[in-house]
């Protein structure tokens, strides 16, 4: 059986990251990039498509045991494991500087008391494990080559190379510190310098002490939304701002079955809430940065909006399988790419446009490209609101008139109307006032079912949504409306566990579902986050702070989320750990730490204090 998904911690370097076992090995990492093949891929198969294990020794052909401790060292990314053994106490320090140069990662054994003999076993495997690397010394370093790619290994600790992995056998007294670093380079290129393991050690620990210094909320939760944050800086890539969903791919939404996707792309629908989540946590730069990325992205052919680029805001990631990796758990296929990209998602009109209303609201220098791409992307939504699309879920079955889809059409449409009542653009006013009317009134007359009292998925079908839990987070009607109550307890009977989470749409098992997928998935925690805000809006908090914090229970020991929660095998499922899981909590926080300080804002409908204060 695999490691449980949140067994693992993240470590990276704003470019990259990777993934730490409790029992101290690294089962993946991408290099240079996110995206990148994995040179560590023992997360989707066996430790033979590559790993590293540093941990005290152990019998040959066991296995390392868990640390009997873990945590990261203070508000960081700086990742320390213990453990106690009869020779004593022995600690791993495991990180990522910020990148200046070569990407690196790590790995400082201190002793802490006695002697403590260790093992470290690097099995490097290139494009996700299918190719073994040449590895060889040269200037007394080791090196492992394999076409365009090396990776470098530096330690005082004696290594020899075995059958393609690198194994190092010594052992640390009480004060004595041994590090490796690796990092990768181009084969081509000159060998990487050196690192000094414990200058980038003090250099990492400063930069993440200045970023949180920073934060300026200091509200309810505080612990829990600094380390969101942390983790979404660790998943943006610095070079573009843009941030990925998650650094894994294929990591099961269902244990052993097939919805398995790649997550290490930017998507649009998290846009506007990440502007929200960053703007209002004192984040500016990085909020400016995200906006730059979006802008770039989709500058050019707005027209022809995907909803997901590269993390360079590439347009092409053709999906493929990894047919030699058995999968997580045996959860196959292994894919590389998102086909999904392709699809038409009506949605993201609307967050596009949510996420510009969100910076101009909130101060951001007003951008005159911005405004251009506004108008362009309003006139594509006038003639192309009432097509059917595949909505939010990015469903591989036929097109359907999802309702949330038709909602956020309107959600661009509004939010540029405001911007002209503003005086600050021109535009046809009274033609896009008329518009947003006319699509208010094709949802309401076609998306809500009158005998239920509560809005469905698509025009005319009988199944329910989470993304309807976004109604009155848009402002599309007030949280007091009786639709928008009736929907929200609609989903809270029909569409969540027996603990309370939500389930983003019903599944058809071993039939194939509306997302033409068979198979199940677990609780999608975003939309368990989309709850809690709901019930707060219509002013049942007490109800709202006992879920969030129940969702709050759900993080493993280091604060992580994954994308899913399975109720069933009560484990975290789905890729790991998860951008949207994250904001979801952070948005929740400041939601309840403004509905505490000022009441009325917790029933308002946007997500950024000052459009609440507006009235939006």
């Amino acid at each position: 059986m695999s490691t449980p998904i949140e067994d693992y911690a993240l470590i990276g370097d704003m470019q990259t990251a990777a993934l730490v076992r409790r029992d101290g090995t690294v089962d993946w990492l991408c290099l240079p990039r996110f995206d990148s093949p994995a040179i560590f891929t023992a997360l989707l198969g066996t430790e033979e498509h590559g790993c590293w294990s540093i941990a005290p020794a152990h019998a040959p052909g066991a296995s390392p045991r868990p640390a009997d401790r873990r945590h990261y060292r203070g508000d960081s990314l700086v990742l320390e494991s213990e453990w106690d053994t009869p020779h004593g106490t022995v600690r791993v320090i495991d990180f990522m500087p910020p990148r200046d140069g070569a990407p690196q990662v790590i790995r400082i054994v201190e002793g802490i008391s006695g002697r403590v003999p260790m093992r470290s076993e690097l099995r490097m495997r290139f494009a996700y494990g299918k190719v073994v690397p040449w590895v060889h010394s040269v200037d007394g370093r080791t090196v492992a080559v394999a076409g365009p790619d090396s990776v470098w290994l530096d330690t005082s600790a004696s290594a020899t190379a075995r059958h393609g992995t690198v194994v190092s056998e010594f052992a640390v007294s009480r004060g004595e510190r041994i590090a490796f670093t690796i990092s990768w380079q181009p084969s081509h290129h000159q060998p990487p310098a050196v690192a000094d393991p414990e200058e980038a050690l003090e250099a990492t620990e400063e930069f993440w002490r200045e970023w949180v210094e920073r934060c300026t909320y200091h509200g309810p939760y505080r612990d829990a939304v600094v380390r969101s944050l942390i983790t979404l800086k660790a998943l943006t890539y610095a070079p573009t701002g843009g941030i990925v969903a998650a650094p894994t791919t294929s990591l099961p939404e269902c244990i052993g079955g097939i919805r398995n996707w790649d997550y290490r792309f930017t998507w649009l629908r998290d846009a506007a809430i990440t502007l929200s989540s960053l703007l209002r946590t004192g984040y500016r730069e990085e909020a400016r940065a995200w906006r730059e990325w979006l802008l770039r992205a989709v500058a050019g052919d707005p027209e022809n909006l995907q909803i997901m680029y590269g993390i360079a805001g590439e347009r092409e990631l053709g999906e493929s399988d990894l047919n030699w990796l058995p999968g997580y758990e045996n959860s196959r296929p292994v894919r590389v790419g998102n086909g999904a990209a392709g699809q038409l998602q009506l949605d993201v009109y609307g967050e596009v446009t949510e996420a510009l209303h969100v910076a101009y609201a909130s101060g951001l220098a007003p951008d005159d490209h911005a405004v251009s791409l506004q108008l362009k992307l309003i006139r594509w939504v006038e003639k192309h609101w009432d097509e059917p699309d595949e909505g939010i879920w990015e469903v591989r079955g036929p097109r359907r008139h999802f309702v949330h889809s038709k909602v956020m059409t309107w959600v661009a449409v509004d939010r540029t109307v405001k911007l002209i009542e503003s005086g600050d653009v021109d535009g046809p006013l009274e033609r896009w006032k008329d518009l947003r009317e006319t699509i208010h009134r094709d949802v309401c007359e076609k998306g809500y079912d009158k005998e239920r009292n509560t809005f469905t998925q698509s025009y005319g079908s009988q199944e329910l949504d989470a993304s309807l839990l976004l109604i009155p987070q848009m402002g599309f009607l007030p949280p007091d409306d009786k639709r928008v109550i009736g929907t929200i307890e609609a989903i809270q009977r029909e569409l969540t566990t027996e603990d309370g989470f939500v389930l983003r749409y019903p599944t058809a098992g071993e039939g194939v579902g509306v997302d033409g997928l068979e198979g199940e998935e677990g609780a999608f925690l975003a939309c368990s986050f989309w709850l809690a805000d709901d019930l707060a809006m219509i002013g049942r908090v007490d109800e709202a702070r006992k879920l969030f914090e129940k969702l709050l229970s759900l993080r493993n020991d280091l604060g992580l989320l994954a994308e899913e929660w399975d109720p069933n095998a009560k484990r975290q499922v789905g890729n790991f750990p998860q951008a949207f899981s994250h904001i979801g909590l952070i948005e929740t926080a400041l939601r309840i730490s403004a509905g505490e300080a000022h009441p009325s804002d917790a029933g308002m409908g946007c997500r950024d204090v000052a459009s609440w204060r507006e009235g939006c």
